[in-house]
């Protein structure tokens, strides 16, 4: 393997909806550099923020339909039955919620939690609490996606934050998604809901760590409490 080679495979790739955003804070840093160098320093740390900020890592994703992986890196504040938001006209019988909240560190691409086609895609305007309260899922902006996967009926939703004031999905309606592969983005801390149909046991606990695309985070077909069946 070449040195090149090398490099390539050790830099983590920046996602390209960072690339006007590194320029922008890249920019100040040199225009406070003309004024002091303290603020140099400063403007610079505050973009070696934003590219780690924006960074989008490769992903190793089990492949096995009745798993159903995070969908954010970042922290499981919340397993439990919830009703799904009501814009995406799934009615009100509770589903299985599981949220992971990303702080400013986290990496914030979103990936599919399973393989599936989206069958409908909502946004809803709204307000920018704090992702971790528990009311930030039915009060914030947020952006939804019906996947209508082998297991029946599952429900991405990106939730905007306090911070976080932009939510971008570039996934379509009638579009396909494998599990893992990227959909999203939300800048800069926010959350993503997973709603999951009967016939799914969660596989985490909360405050635990998950890593998007590669955390399983619930199984079909197994039993509440039972041992994760590992692809191998």
């Amino acid at each position: 393997m070449s040195l090149v080679d090398t490099i390539k495979n050790t830099l983590v790739p920046i996602h390209r909806e960072g690339y006007p955003f590194i320029a922008g804070f890249a920019v100040v840093a040199l225009v406070l550099g003309y004024f002091s160098s303290i603020l140099f320093w400063i403007g610079l740390i505050l973009t070696a923020w934003c590219i780690y900020f924006f960074r989008d890592p490769e992903r190793v994703t089990p492949v096995d339909d009745r798993l159903v992986v995070s969908p954010a890196d970042g922290i499981v504040s919340a397993v439990g039955p919830a009703v799904p938001p009501r814009e995406l006209g799934l009615g009100s019988a509770e589903m299985t919620r599981i949220s992971v909240f990303m702080n400013v560190f986290s990496c914030h691409v979103n990936r599919a939690p399973v393989r599936g086609r989206i069958s409908r895609i909502e946004h809803r305007p709204g307000a920018f609490l704090n992702a971790e309260l528990d009311k930030a899922s039915t009060e914030n902006e947020r952006n939804g996606l019906v996947i209508d996967s082998p297991n029946g009926t599952v429900v991405a939703v990106q939730i905007a934050g306090l911070v976080a004031r932009r939510i971008v999905c570039w996934a379509e309606t009638g579009g396909a998604l494998a599990i893992g592969e990227r959909f999203g983005l939300i800048r800069f801390g926010s959350r993503v809901d997973v709603y999951l149909p009967a016939g799914a046991a969660p596989r985490v606990a909360i405050g635990q760590t998950a890593v998007g695309g590669e955390t399983v985070i619930a199984e079909f077909g197994g039993a509440e409490g039972a041992p994760l069946v590992r692809v191998s």
